[in-house]
């Protein structure tokens, strides 16, 4: 009896080891700890062990359920460890209490996936495409839920391995969700491959017609990136930047007696002396409500670029007590009448508002929390240069599905993103590296620019084929001159949408879903009949 327990334990043991690892191999690919670079390869690899794992050794969907679980909360806490840095380190969270609602929160995120898990062994495919669609299927609408409920908190969703390697020319077409479909469905079919398939045609003819889709997408996409895209005589020259990052420490930045001055000086100097087209400050560069600066200090940076040919875009909290604040980036430049302003959307939660029965929480950290208004969604971009530039703050630049609405009317859509951050809450830390990664994507799914203006890094400027072509070293206070072409400035000249921009803008994450659920409503009639 003693032997068959032991025997018993260790085929549980064994499996949720591995499903451990997978995870955290699963949170290296999006940024190696080392260099910070993706790595689309082990992405997929490390879902084929869960898939491997549940397709070969999960005897019941409770226990599928728990590989699920235990490979996302691994994969979970891997990717987001860094948010012990601004809940201990800055908050003053104590430590274990810290550890606990990182793995409350990768836990509660996990159990989206342990219920995909626990659905696909309950429906128990056994033809092995069918099977591996409905492996995406299921992963893919856990990731969408991730995104989406309770607000959303998709930070780390695997189809960001892949902005680099041969999937990256598919985010034009599906976008990053679309990414974590295929993705799944490769990781299915790999573990289910059999030696006689090297003898099949009909397992070659797949291969040959994914590649063949695979390269038609490739070559698309280069006409429309490269050949489709030559800009013409009147097409405005490229925007000339400067990126100011601050570096001020975190722990010091909202301090009255040594970040704030420090902040006020070095922004207004670099923006009274800035050459560039267009300067750029991240979030909250400007720390005060501007009823808290010194009289004239708005007003004389509205000045300096009110005439001339410069444009300033910055970030700064505006509001009061009566009618609530925004996190928000104003903006300057000749022929305005009053200042041009975006105020966030999409809200961090703990950070800009408190979810409910939560304020005890946070309470407990010495960090400057609130309860932010949330600004529209779709706000008008700043117009400057021939351009069309659309503001994003901090992490609304995961949601591509929320910046894809203003894409709706082609003529009027964004030629360059700008994304205005502050990541040093959470130190030097790959946090830096997935957050750059998340804004190529953004380039790649929209073929639009994305620059990024950031208090410690990484500030950068992405072209349109999500390629860095600038970055100022991160934790290092200076200035990042570069320059940017917008696209989709003139529709006549071909500088259209992409089709992921068409469909985004009109139905959402919509046609994703409807086609998740189609195969599992499939999967679920094939699996009844079955059973009669």
């Amino acid at each position: 009896m003693g032997l068959e327990r032991g025997t018993q334990g260790s085929r549980i043991t064994l499996p949720l080891l591995i499903a451990v690892v997978a995870g955290l191999a699963q949170a290296a690919s999006l940024a190696l700890p080392w260099n910070g670079q993706p790595q689309w390869w082990l992405q997929i690899a490390s879902l084929a062990v869960l898939a491997w794992q549940v397709r070969a050794g999960a005897t019941t969907w409770r226990h599928g359920a728990l590989l699920g679980f235990v490979f996302a909360t691994a994969w979970l806490c891997g990717t987001f460890w860094w948010l012990y840095i601004s809940m201990h380190t800055y908050g003053g969270l104590a430590a274990p209490l810290t550890v606990a609602a990182i793995l409350g929160l990768a836990a509660f995120l996990a159990s989206y996936y342990a219920i995909a898990i626990g659905a696909f062994c309950r429906l128990a495919v056994v033809q092995r495409v069918g099977a591996a669609l409905l492996f995406a299927a299921l992963w893919t609408l856990a990731e969408m839920a991730r995104g989406w409920l309770w607000t959303g908190f998709p930070w780390g969703a695997g189809g960001y391995a892949h902005v680099d390697g041969p999937l990256a020319a598919l985010a034009r077409y599906v976008g990053v969700y679309g990414l974590c479909f295929v993705t799944a469905v490769i990781a299915m079919l790999l573990v289910q491959l059999r030696a006689s398939d090297l003898r099949s045609p009909r397992a070659w003819a797949l291969v040959a017609g994914g590649l063949a889709l695979l390269g038609l997408a490739a070559v698309d996409r280069h006409c429309a990136v490269e050949l489709c895209h030559t800009p013409a005589a009147r097409a405005p020259a490229p925007l000339q930047l400067a990126l100011l990052q601050g570096n001020i420490p975190q722990d010091e930045k909202f301090q009255p007696g040594s970040g704030v001055p420090l902040a006020l000086q070095w922004y207004r100097e670099q923006l009274d002396g800035a050459s560039a087209s267009l300067v750029v400050a991240p979030e909250t560069a400007i720390p005060l409500l501007p009823q808290q600066l010194i009289p004239g200090y708005l007003e004389g940076i509205a000045r300096r670029y009110g005439s001339g040919s410069q444009a300033v875009l910055l970030g700064i909290p505006l509001g009061d007590e009566s009618e609530g604040y925004t996190n928000s980036v104003l903006g300057a430049r000749p022929g305005l009448t009053a200042p041009y302003r975006y105020d966030k959307h999409h809200l961090v939660p703990f950070g800009e508002f408190i979810p409910p029965f939560f304020k005890w929480f946070t309470q407990m950290m010495n960090i400057p929390l609130g309860d932010f208004n949330r600004g529209g969604l779709g706000q008008a971009p700043f117009a400057w240069a021939g351009q069309r530039i659309a503001p994003n703050i901090c992490y609304e630049d995961l949601f591509g599905e929320e910046l894809g609405v203003r894409f709706a009317d082609p003529a009027g859509a964004p030629t360059v993103f700008v994304n205005f951050s502050n990541i040093g809450w959470f130190g030097n830390t790959v946090a830096i590296d997935q957050h750059l990664h998340i804004s190529r994507m953004r380039a790649l799914e929209f073929e639009r620019p994305m620059v990024r203006a950031t208090n410690t890094g990484a500030t950068a400027i992405i072209d349109h084929r999500g390629v860095v072509t600038h970055q100022l070293e991160r934790h290092t206070r200076g200035v990042l001159l570069g320059s940017v072409q917008g696209r989709g400035v003139d529709a006549q000249q071909g500088w259209a949408i992409t089709p992921y921009a068409f469909w985004v803008s009109r139905w959402g994450l919509v046609p994703l879903a409807v086609l998740a659920l189609a195969i599992i409503a499939f999967a679920a009639v094939a699996r009844n009949r079955e059973n009669r």
